[in-house]
């Protein structure tokens, strides 16, 4: 547990390191601080950072890393968020989700857990739901082992993470199902 990482700033390091090395920039940090007052969490602390990147390579994709400091230790995940094709394109949301899924399970490394989200929305409450957007968030999380293991670690592991994302969205079969990637 000596190279173990103890604090959010030497896990933002070192995720930024791992990212800026598969060639992505940074374009946004955002740190927060907060306090549970009530509850079961009550006189709990969390510290959180957000980071955003971009690649001019994939202008309509972003990776955005979610890193959290709590009283019980650190934790994160690195995302990659691009859009879905417009609903009317597909046989439906569930088939839309399953085609991310399987590009997830295609491209990200196997052993990590690799949730995959979708949100709808609609521009206007007055739109017909075949119009809502799609946007879809391919995540990675990032294993307590890593952050134990230290910030080398945990950069090999983003930058692992990042050229995953972008052999996935490099497929031909993404884009049927990712919108602006022709």
């Amino acid at each position: 547990m000596g190279d173990s990482i103890l604090t959010l700033e030497p896990l933002i390091d070192a995720v930024v390191e791992g990212v800026r090395e598969a060639g992505w920039s940074l374009s946004g940090l955002q740190k927060t601080s907060s306090t549970e007052f009530e509850g079961e969490w009550a006189g709990h602390t969390t510290r959180s950072a957000y980071l955003f990147f971009h690649s001019d390579a994939h202008e309509t994709a972003s990776i955005e890393g979610y890193l959290d400091e709590t009283d019980r230790g650190l934790r994160g995940t690195l995302s990659l968020v691009v859009d879905v094709r417009p609903v009317w394109e597909h046989t439906s949301v569930p088939d839309a989700l399953g085609r991310v899924a399987e590009l997830t399970t295609r491209h990200l490394p196997p052993g990590y857990r690799t949730p995959v989200t979708m949100r709808l929305t609609l521009p206007k409450p007055s739109e017909p739901p075949t119009e809502a957007e799609l946007e879809t968030r391919i995540k990675l999380r990032i294993p307590r082992a890593a952050i134990e293991a230290g910030a080398t670690s945990i950069s090999v592991l983003a930058t692992t993470t990042v050229q995953s994302f972008e052999a996935l969205l490099e497929d031909p079969a993404a884009d049927d199902v990712l919108d602006g990637l022709e």
